[in-house]
């Protein structure tokens, strides 16, 4: 099938306002960093799991993980969106970069929120946006200074479980958390609805509605992050890349990505591996 996976071009961009629910998972060649500062929590749908953010909660993200907001009780949140380049030159700890391309966000609990955060985030959002400079690289300069930290204030977080819902909402999580954990893996929807014992038809119907996409195209966009992930953090050849993400043939791997990301693999790692420190190579469910 013609895969309809769009990923959004970088941005250096920062605004705030009322979160907008998503009307399906979509991904961005940036490190995304999100502030809730007023009303409840906002739900995503991240790498296959449900991740709640909560007030006083800063999270970062590589948004080249398929994610997408599903539930929202926040009233007034911030975002920072930096290009990927530009956070491959922070120069950040090899441990930091992992953790962060490892397809889960970082999230500071709010005991250990700062103070300044809320004012900071503000300030960001006019310091980007005006036509000064010097203003947008101390914009810069803070923005990976908080990221930095908040690496510090998250040692060895373990991922956030979210239980509640209605089970039409469980089953589709467990789905795709499925999916996020064999992609690398040969896969069909029966494969998939077989882990919630529910016939392939209704699975798919269910799966679309609450993330309003096929199984295949988000499958399709797991496979893709991952081959992003290798090729910036490794030296695998091409074909290594291809099959470490699960695609069955090196040119099904040429074409989707090609596709989606507008480039040739090759020309992908040389726009973005630049002089990042190798990281090990997951082989989870290979």
């Amino acid at each position: 099938m013609t895969s309809q996976i769009e990923i959004e071009p970088p941005a250096l961009v920062s605004w705030s306002g009322r979160p907008t629910l998503m009307g399906t998972a979509h991904q961005h060649d940036d490190l995304e960093i999100n502030l809730v500062t007023e009303g409840g929590t906002m739900l995503y749908l991240f790498g296959g799991a449900p991740v709640e953010i909560g007030p006083g909660s800063v999270a970062a993200f590589w948004a080249a993980v398929p994610h997408q907001l599903i539930a929202s009780t926040a009233t007034r949140a911030h975002w920072v969106h930096v290009p990927f380049s530009t956070f491959l030159g922070w120069g950040l700890p090899t441990a930091l970069v992992g953790r962060l391309l490892s397809g889960m966000p970082l999230i500071s609990p709010p005991e250990v929120a700062l103070t300044t955060d809320p004012a900071n985030f503000t300030q960001w959002a006019a310091d980007l946006s005006g036509d000064q400079p010097e203003l947008r690289r101390i914009a810069m300069l803070e923005i990976e200074a908080r990221v930095r930290r908040l690496g510090l204030a998250t040692p060895g977080q373990p991922v956030r479980q979210f239980a509640a819902g209605d089970p039409a909402l469980r089953q589709v999580l467990a789905m795709v958390r499925h999916i996020a954990e064999h992609f690398r893996e040969p896969l069909t929807v029966a494969d998939v609805a077989r882990t919630v014992r529910l016939h392939p038809n209704y699975a798919m119907a269910q799966f679309r509605k609450v993330v309003h996409t096929t199984m295949v195209d988000y499958l399709t966009r797991c496979r893709l992050a991952e081959a992003r992930r290798l090729l910036v953090t490794t030296g695998l050849p091409v074909a290594d890349v291809a099959a470490e993400s699960g695609f069955s043939s090196v040119s099904r791997f040429y074409t989707a990505f090609g596709d989606v990301c507008g480039m040739p693999p090759a020309a992908y790692r040389r726009e973005n591996q630049h002089d990042q420190p190798r990281l090990p190579v997951s082989r989870t469910g290979r």
